[in-house]
């Protein structure tokens, strides 16, 4: 039986990894994480309480707040922009938990994403699988089809537009990124506050009434005729990183909210809200240094709190090492100006 080499270990020191080759122990060492970086593989108090905490700790200026009473007032969707790290996506959290309206629908977007994938997904080949392990009912000399409603799940859209007596908030994430037909593809949607699925029309009267699976994992819903028919329409909340221009008739249909970068003070509440108190009150000189480099390059409030965490935190590197490692923390997202 091998034991591992006794590694020494210098007070103070704040590596985990130490680069020399030799194994050890030292990951059970780790200090806590952030609070915004704390996770759970179930769902718990913990993981629920990460999430809380993201919502929590945001802190919206006044004309942020404004747009969004505007937009859920006008029942018409919120179209955010701004730049990466801003909090843009934070927003629906934290309208979510402070109305008290349950976990928010998450639809993330990229370039293959549909309107379709956004409503629905029916899954025909499964089904079929199923349907030929059956076997052949002897009277009708067919295969007996399964319950086509554990073969169609509902989309973060689909899943926003269910009828309920408060709304579900929709987060679209990145809408820049679709292809050029989304946006006008959605415009129908928002319009009129229902979709149908075609599977389910099709189906003889007496199957008039299917229960499909949702987005958010939830109790099977029943689908009448086929159609969704939303009872009070979503918060929507859609964001974009100004990668490019949206149709007319798109923007018209919206409520348009351009985040500003949080100033001094308003950075000072946010690392409260996330570390306390003390962490506020030591991390004066980094604020200001976060300030000076934002003039030169786009930086996130996120890579603020990183800074002041690794700063303000019990295993923080030693003073020789801490100003290297905040510069590489600080670095610029992008240059301005940059081509």
């Amino acid at each position: 039986m091998t034991t591992e080499p006794e590694i020494s270990d210098p007070l103070g020191d704040w590596r985990i990894y130490r680069g020399d080759g030799l194994p050890h122990d030292r990951v059970r060492r780790l200090p806590p994480p952030p609070p915004w970086r704390r996770f759970s593989p179930e769902e718990t108090a913990e993981g629920r309480g990460r999430r809380e905490q993201r919502a929590i700790s945001y802190r919206p200026d006044e004309s942020v707040v404004d747009k969004v009473n505007a937009a859920v007032l006008l029942r018409r969707p919120l179209l955010v922009t701004g730049k990466p790290g801003s909090g843009k996506s934070t927003l629906a959290y934290n309208v979510a938990y402070e109305l008290g309206l349950g976990s928010v629908l998450y639809w993330s977007i990229t370039s293959n994403t549909t309107l379709e994938t956004g409503l629905y997904h029916y899954d025909a080949i499964g089904r079929l699988h199923e349907t030929s392990l059956r076997g052949v009912d002897r009277r009708t000399d067919a295969a007996e089809p399964p319950d086509i409603g554990r073969y169609i799940r509902l989309g973060p859209l689909g899943t926003a537009l269910l009828p309920g007596d408060r709304p579900r908030v929709l987060l679209i994430d990145e809408l820049d990124k679709s292809n050029i037909d989304l946006p006008n593809d959605l415009l129908n949607v928002f319009e009129e506050g229902r979709f149908t699925i075609p599977e389910l029309q099709r189906l003889p009267e007496e199957q008039a009434r299917i229960e499909v699976m949702t987005e958010d994992g939830g109790p099977r819903v029943p689908i009448q005729h086929g159609e969704v028919r939303c009872a009070n329409f979503p918060i929507v909340i859609i964001t974009s990183n100004g990668e490019r221009e949206f149709p007319p008739a798109f923007l018209r249909r919206c409520v348009r909210l351009a985040i500003e970068p949080p100033g001094r003070e308003r950075l000072a509440e946010i690392i409260e809200a996330h570390l306390g108190a003390d962490a506020r009150a030591a991390s004066e000189g980094l604020i200001d240094e976060f300030l000076a480099r934002r003039t030169d390059g786009a930086l996130a409030t996120d890579q603020l709190l990183n800074a002041v965490y690794l700063a303000t935190s019990g295993s923080r590197p030693p003073e020789t090492k801490l100003s290297e490692i905040l510069d590489t923390v600080l670095r610029p997202i992008e240059m301005h100006g940059a081509g």
